[in-house]
């Protein structure tokens, strides 16, 4: 068992986490965290060999895997492997949020269908295969201390409580993959799986090479006013964390600058 540096809680080494998208942001800094308290991580992205992931590999011993998650083959054939390499998975995190330049900021009466489609396939599509790949394996676990057989999380947007405008294709993806939360946390739960939907309703900058956070789009986080995906992580650990009795569905993570 292995002391958590974050909290102070503990977290039995034999959990194997997976994480869908990898990137330098929220999955980087999940995947140094379940590394940090004694999980086996594994991370699949359609490209795995991104120096980010490759770095992860080296410093925290995480596993890389190809994975297009909108391929419903690929994803059960990635569920199968890590199940295979390094265990059934008790902790399922799910990070693609499906928005593609091409469709970003386009208005009703611009947004091509099949661009449209898309983003639905890797967003809403893309965590129906997952989140049903991980209760397929999580519903044979034992129970573990808390009482659950593991944990499913699904990071979304603001796009997910409000649809805003020129934002059409984003709304409908996320709005999507709330539901498909919901619902399968009102069918899970019960059976001793944790689903939890996490809308972020900001930018998010992660550490650059400086030692700065910055987002692509946002620049630079000025007091604190970007999310910190470090933050983000810790949350996700906390609620994997969890005890049955007290179980959260929906958590909302903003700045403390953010107008909502």
């Amino acid at each position: 068992m292995t002391q958590s540096k974050k909290s102070g809680t503990q977290t039995k080494a034999r959990d194997v986490a997976l994480i869908v998208g990898g990137g330098p942001g929220i999955s980087s800094s999940c995947a140094r965290l379940f590394a940090e308290n004694g999980m086996r991580v594994a991370v699949a992205a359609r490209d795995p060999d991104k120096s980010v992931l490759q770095k992860l590999e080296k410093a925290h011993g995480v596993r890389r895997f190809a994975c297009d998650g909108s391929d419903p083959m690929a994803v059960e054939s990635l569920f199968q492997t890590v199940a295979r390499d390094l265990g059934t998975p008790t902790l399922v995190v799910h990070n693609i949020d499906g928005r593609g330049p091409d469709i970003f900021r386009k208005s009703i009466t611009e947004a091509e269908p099949s661009l449209v489609l898309e983003a639905l396939r890797n967003s809403a599509f893309s965590a129906f295969l997952v989140g049903q790949q991980a209760a397929r394996l999580m519903i044979e676990n034992e129970l573990n201390v808390n009482g659950a057989r593991g944990t499913i999380i699904f990071t979304n947007a603001s796009a997910a409580l409000k649809g805003f405008p020129l934002s059409g294709a984003f709304a409908m993806a996320c709005h999507a993959k709330a539901g498909l939360a919901q619902s399968m946390a009102r069918e899970l739960m019960p059976q001793g799986i944790h689903v939890a939907n996490v809308p972020i309703d900001a930018a998010i900058g992660w550490t650059q090479e400086d030692g700065t956070r910055a987002h692509r789009l946002a620049g630079t986080s000025v007091d604190d006013n970007l999310a910190d995906p470090d933050r983000i992580a810790e949350t996700y650990l906390q609620i994997h964390q969890q005890h049955r009795s007290t179980w959260a569905f929906e958590i909302v993570l903003r700045p403390w600058t953010e107008r909502w």
